[in-house]
């Protein structure tokens, strides 16, 4: 039988990058596999586009580390890219995203439109606002720089297999990969790297992992130069988010390309082994309204022909970040792939961090919005899956706002009281597939938010004095919500206790009822989630987290366990969950219940088994908002005869429903901190101002000494 310290499954740009850095890591008996040529999928029909400008400052270090990469094997031409805001909001996103790439080192310039114009002189000037000029930017052929990589992993040692299609994964009893079966026979391995693009999600289901993305037509044209307004072979490559369309000077013409905003997905069940680097019939009248969004930055398009339209699938997840990283449950087995059209510009950066977590580093960047476990059970629907999918790649330039929500694949997942929540006027939102209130309109229909920002823009939302008032309701009298989104996660047996005391930043070992609240922490203190932990028997554990996060911070407890005897299941629909916060809520209590939650009765961070009404909940006194209350988590069942009570129990109070809006604002103005935008696997909990939650005993290795800290910046008090 064959063997390989490693084997990397697929021939593209990211999958040699991933040999590349692990044959120069010193894992140099490694096979890459190709079930064809090397670039057959998604590879060969990129633009060749090599730009650092991305809203998430990881993948603007992957892209600049992608460029050096690319520079130091001679297949880079750098050239420089212009990103033009062809509108005013386009603009204030740019400076937006101007200051974060600041914020990580990169050269990068906010010009006006003139200085724009002098720098690629073929633009139009209607529509002109500025642009972004990053002059380190530039652009290479496919095909060239993949063979590049291919070869430079060889000279290293590794092999390259192409026309030898990977056939399964063998994972042994215990959880471990054996071995790669392929149609030329075994390959025996401990490591295998799935880098399959838009074929991803079926390799990987061969060792039994779950991951997602869908493939999504992309469409671009080569398109012949115009007499008089040729354009130069060293001119700037060009992004126009607001038009829709990205390109480069070529042959004194241009490579055009752009994103569609009814994007086509396709083989949702799976993809065809035998498709490889054919491209699809190109479709003139999608493409179309993209070279219209040309001819409104570039005049003279409407006079170009075009030599040729290319289509091709790429693999987009549900939100449009990759999928970089190890799987829980099957020891040895890495995803690089998902890249969603992040395949050149990402690849360098992805195959560094995957090398560097299979030789058993830390990867340098915050890779957890990348983990491929994050999607859940809700996303084995291929079907919603894919809108999820279309929907990202239509706002992948298509501006959209922080305060939109998704529209397409909903409604979803329905609390037990989303009928209710429709009766008070809510405006749902949507989080991992639930439908939840962002704020109400009493007295107006319910309805669903959407895009609801473009209307308003940047300026005061008209739903800023109802939020004014949900926000007094919990701080003045007392409000209530809806939270049955709340992720939750079961952790049973003998060993949860040991479990959690080893990851859990707080000390968890505490009485029945105790209510705990705690980051999980990588070995090196890095903030890895941030949860609440009630204690609900001796082997019992019920860890509470965000909606988005649930599967992610599941994944990550499985990848921590040892030989504890432990059993971990997510729970997030088995219970309802009501929040009730505000001065009053202890009288609201009294009323809707005969047990005791007086102060003495019922401690902060406490839980324990009431009934609202005769009907059991369990109540832990615990708050997200910096006032007195309780979330009540309730059988489905019962959660409507539940709500129904508080409320009237409430009404003499003033008693209040909010929506998830007006959380941000009660717990921006107590300082709690929101992971994944205050802090992260960066971060560690003195640096986040959660020293506090630290059991300094168990994690001498984190320094408290801290040379940053982050702080709450008050602004208008008096």
């Amino acid at each position: 039988m064959d063997r390989a310290r490693a084997v990397v499954i697929g021939g593209g740009i990211t999958g040699t990058s991933v040999a590349y850095h692990l044959a120069k890591a010193g894992w140099n008996d490694l096979v890459l596999l190709e079930k064809a040529e090397l670039t057959s999928g998604s590879t060969c029909h990129a633009a060749g586009l090599v730009t650092q400008f991305n809203p998430s400052p990881t993948m603007m270090r992957f892209r600049a580390y992608s460029i050096e990469l690319y520079q130091e094997l001679g297949v880079f031409e750098t050239v420089g890219s212009l990103r033009f805001a062809s509108s005013k909001d386009q603009l204030k996103e740019l400076q937006r995203g101007v200051s974060r790439a600041r914020g990580i080192g990169l050269d990068v310039e906010l010009v006006s439109a003139d200085e724009a114009a002098r720098l690629m002189p073929v633009i139009g000037r209607d529509s002109l606002y500025g642009a972004v000029w990053m002059p380190g930017d530039g652009h290479l052929d496919p095909h060239t720089a993949t063979h590049a990589l291919a070869a430079a992993a060889r000279k290293l040692g590794a092999r390259v297999l192409t026309f030898r299609r990977a056939t399964g994964i063998r994972v042994s009893s215990h959880g471990a990969v054996e071995r790669v079966e392929t149609d030329a026979g075994p390959i025996a391995t401990e490591v295998v790297v799935v880098a399959g693009g838009i074929w991803g999600p079926q390799v990987a289901a061969m060792a039994g992992a779950f991951v997602v993305s869908t493939p999504v037509d992309h469409q671009h044209a080569a398109l012949l130069a115009v007499p008089g307004h040729e354009m130069a072979h060293d001119m700037p490559c060009f992004r126009d988010p607001e038009n829709l369309v990205y390109g480069k000077a070529e042959a004194g013409g241009m490579v055009l390309g752009g994103y569609e905003l009814n994007p086509v997905a396709r083989w949702i069940d799976g993809v065809p082994w035998n498709h490889a680097g054919d491209s699809l019939p190109g479709d003139q009248a999608r493409f179309e309204p993209l070279l219209a969004g040309a001819a409104r930055r570039f005049p003279f398009v409407h006079e170009a022909g075009i030599v040729k339209l290319v289509c091709h699938p790429d693999a987009m997840t549900p939100d449009s970040l990759p999928l970089v990283g190890p799987m829980p449950g099957v020891s040895g087995l890495y995803m690089a792939a998902g890249l969603s059209l992040n395949g050149f510009g990402g690849a360098g950066g992805i195959g560094r961090a995957i090398a560097e977590m299979v030789t058993g580093g830390e990867p340098e960047l915050d890779l957890h919005a990348y983990r491929p476990w994050r999607f859940g059970p809700v996303h084995r629907d291929p079907t919603y899956a894919a809108e999820l999918a279309r929907e990202t790649y239509k706002y992948y330039y298509y501006q959209r706002y922080p305060f939109d929500s998704d529209e397409w694949g909903r409604p979803r997942r329905l609390s037990a009281l989303h009928s209710r929540m429709q009766d008070l006027g809510a405006v749902f939102g949507t989080k991992h597939g639930w439908e939840r209130p962002d704020y109400f309109q009493p007295g107006q229909p319910w309805r669903r938010a959407g895009a609801d920002q473009r209307a308003f823009g940047f300026t005061r939302p008209p739903y800023f004095d109802r939020l004014a008032e949900e926000h007094r309701a919990f701080r003045e009298r007392v409000g209530i919500i809806d939270m049955s989104s709340f992720g939750k996660v079961e952790i049973t047996g003998p060993g949860a206790l040991a479990l959690l005391e080893r990851v859990a930043g707080n000390h968890v070992d505490r009485p029945v009822g105790s209510v705990v609240y705690t980051q999980l922490l990588e070995k090196d203190g890095g903030i890895a989630a941030d949860v609440t932990v009630t204690r609900l028997a001796p082997n019992h554990f019920r860890l509470v987290t965000g909606a988005g996060y649930v599967n992610s911070d599941l994944g990550w407890l499985r990848m921590q366990v040892r030989d504890e005897d432990v059993a971990l299941r997510e729970s997030s629909e088995e219970l309802a969950v009501i929040g009730m916060w505000g001065p009053h809520a202890r009288d609201v209590m009294e009323r809707a219940t005969n047990d005791d939650v007086s102060e003495e009765g019922f401690r902060f961070m406490q839980g324990r088994e009431l009934r609202v009404d005769g009907i059991p909940v369990f109540a832990q006194r615990v708050t997200y908002v910096g006032e007195l209350g309780w979330e009540v988590y309730v059988e489905p069942a019962s959660a409507g005869q539940a709500w129904d009570r508080l409320m009237s129990a409430g009404k003499d109070f003033g008693i209040t429903p909010g929506g998830y809006r007006v959380l941000d604002s009660l717990r921006m103005e107590m300082g709690y901190r929101y992971y994944g935008t205050d802090m992260g696997l960066l971060d560690n909990p003195y640096e986040a101002g959660l020293g506090f939650c630290v059991d300094r005993d168990r994690w001498r290795g984190i320094n408290p000494v801290v040379t940053r800290r982050l702080r709450t910046l008050g602004v208008g008090g008096e």
